[in-house]
């Protein structure tokens, strides 16, 4: 399977919700926003990074960064969140690729790290661990990692933008 992966264009827009809402449908753990979460981020500017997989011209998956607030001060951080992938490509390498290509962005503009929210099993491959001084409020400390791009993984609680509590419009 040949995958293309490149930044989002605006025409991606409704094919990047159409498959992050696919992508959620039955998962457990998600609240089924993530598709407005994606536009929020969009609308109020702060998707740094925002990167597609393409197969055969078609949009088959989404992954973006945007930056996160960290009490003690340090700048540089962001969130990685979501990422999605349309299902019947789940489990082909599409997801992984795209968050390589995000973390290598990141870390080639300077930034000092990521976190991530999600299964430490899958996140772990890029690096991602948990670290018991840095910590997202409500959330079980081995589902919150941080991948720090240098020497230190700061400490304090994390704050992800507004965004992140994005509903369906009315």
């Amino acid at each position: 399977m040949t995958v293309r992966i490149r930044p989002e264009h605006p025409g991606d827009i409704a094919a990047i919700e159409a498959l992050t809402r696919e992508a959620f449908l039955t998962e457990a753990h998600s609240s089924h926003t993530e598709q407005y979460i994606v536009n929020a981020l969009r609308d109020a500017g702060v998707l740094s990074l925002s990167w597609v997989a393409e197969r055969d011209g078609a949009v088959i998956g989404h992954a973006s960064l945007s930056p996160v607030t960290l009490s003690q001060g340090e700048p540089g951080w962001y969130g990685l969140a979501p990422v999605s992938v349309l299902p019947a490509y789940q489990g082909q390498g599409v997801g992984s690729a795209l968050v390589r290509q995000l973390l290598a962005q990141l870390q080639a503009q300077g930034a000092a790290g990521c976190v991530v929210l999600g299964d430490p099993g899958y996140y772990g491959r890029f690096g991602f661990l948990a670290h018991a001084g840095l910590t997202l409020p409500g959330v079980p400390a081995e589902y919150f990692q941080a991948l720090s791009f240098g020497a230190v993984v700061p400490r304090g609680e994390v704050s992800f933008h507004p965004a992140f509590a994005a509903q369906a419009p009315d």
